[in-house]
């Protein structure tokens, strides 16, 4: 623009290329309309033109063919560019189609939709990938988010599955850290909830529902954007919690650090009708419902080792079993609301129950009659006999002279005890061959002299 309103001014290309430092083949470009503000010339030749209509071809009979594929399919044609060189010709020119089931929420208005205060309740697992190792918990960590949709007030609770009975024990939990319950609540179609093909609530999670009165909501299919405020917490803590978490913090310090990062973020910042507030003060004025004082008695069951010292782990203590069973899998069983827990062998046999200490206390909670099993099972085994001397000579026994004179005899009346080798009979071939060589040498000295 100022290029332009000096040449309207009668200023010559060289004073325009002065005043605003920059070539005069820049500024006469500018002038006569070659070159477009903020587009740079390509320095070379296009390198990707040649197979544009081969892209182009391959792309409109599979519009969800994977970059990364037909490059490494025009890399075999001769293609020399990179990758992101690819892909940004592919871009620039439009080649891919576009697909409207996968592109239903990109491109397109979207619609604003009110949320009152206390309506609505939106959840979401996470699965947070590389957890620390002392975890155990495999490849991805299991994390239910869950946020309201009014304020935008979230918190977030680890679990060590997605079943049923870990969902309900994380609302339950996620539900008490929010303040209460909403009117209703907003999933997408997770199995536990739902079935994914219909959308209709599955039987077991309506008696949820009913315990905790809300209404349920199902998102449409492929349409994670209708719970979007939920949708930017899970980026929130993935980003502003997972990502800065050490591999030394265990289970419990990670859900304290969440539970701080959630509530930090309460701070933001807020106009409603044309007022400044924070989330906190939006939440806090949502009128929420109280939470029973009971979460829903669902039944937790995880699976476990036994140990070495005849004990069970289970959230943050151990609880003793009998002896014998050291490395065997049993089942810890819990009713969400109850204080004892239920130890179960693989056929579903009961083998011990204790009371319930609290998560992440590092109690070990043995039973009397396991303490007097165990020591009378180790008593028993132990022995206080002198060990033995690794260096003492002994020599091998009569009975083992005996055998290995038996063995002797075996082999000497065996088929190599009928070998007999005569050295008689090879010196007699020798001598035989030795006179033959004699007699043809004076044959051989007769006849030179005949000759």
């Amino acid at each position: 623009m100022e290029i332009h309103a000096l040449r309207a001014q009668g200023w010559t290309i060289s004073a325009i290329a002065r005043h605003v430092g920059a070539d005069r083949k820049t500024v006469r470009g500018y002038l006569s309309g070659a070159r477009t503000p903020g587009v740079r010339a390509r320095t070379g030749p296009d390198v990707f033109r040649p197979f544009a209509e081969y892209c182009r071809i391959r792309l409109a009979d599979d519009p969800h063919l994977w970059a990364v594929t037909l490059y490494e399919e025009v890399v075999g044609l001769g293609y020399p560019g990179g990758y992101s060189t690819f892909t940004r010709s592919v871009r620039e020119r439009g080649l891919r189609p576009h697909c409207e089931p996968c592109a239903a929420a990109r491109g397109r208005d979207h619609a604003v939709i009110e949320h009152p205060a206390g309506e609505e309740t939106q959840w979401d697992w996470v699965e947070l990938p590389d957890p620390p190792p002392g975890w155990g918990v495999g490849a991805h960590a299991h994390l239910l988010v869950g946020a309201l949709s009014h304020s935008g007030r979230w918190r977030g609770v680890l679990a060590d599955a997605e079943d049923l009975p870990h969902l309900v024990e994380a609302i339950d939990a996620v539900a008490r850290r929010l303040g209460g319950l909403t009117r209703r609540w907003r999933f997408d179609r997770m199995a536990t909830v739902c079935s994914p093909v219909s959308g209709r609530m599955t039987a077991q999670f309506a008696g949820v529902a009913k315990y905790y009165q809300v209404g349920v909501d199902m998102c449409p299919p492929r349409h994670g954007n209708r719970k979007g405020v939920v949708e930017k917490a899970n980026h929130a803590a993935a980003q502003r919690w997972w990502r800065t978490l050490p591999d030394t913090a265990g289970v419990g310090e990670a859900q304290a650090a969440l539970d701080r990062r959630a509530a930090a973020l309460d701070d933001r910042r807020r106009v409603r009708d044309g007022q400044r507030l924070t989330v906190g003060e939006l939440a806090d004025a949502e009128g929420l419902r109280p939470v029973p004082a009971l979460p829903y008695p669902a039944q937790l069951e995880v699976v476990r080792v036994v140990s070495a010292q005849a004990l069970v782990a289970f959230r943050g203590n151990q609880y003793s079993v009998g002896p014998g069973m050291s490395g065997q899998r049993v089942t810890v069983g819990h009713r969400l609301g109850a204080d004892t827990i239920t130890i179960t062998t693989g056929r579903g046999a009961v083998i011990a129950e204790h009371r319930r200490a609290p998560d992440g206390a590092g109690t070990t909670v043995r039973a009397q009659q396991h303490v007097v099993a165990l020591e009378t099972a180790v008593l028993q085994a132990f022995s206080d006999a002198r060990s033995c001397k690794h260096k003492t000579r002994r020599p091998p026994s009569p009975a083992a002279v005996a055998e290995a004179a038996r063995l002797a005899g075996l082999s000497e009346t065996g088929p190599a005890a009928r070998v007999v080798i005569d050295m008689a009979g090879y010196a007699a071939v020798a001598d035989r061959l030795a006179r033959r060589s004699t007699a043809a040498a004076d044959d051989g000295d007769n006849e030179q002299g005949m000759a």
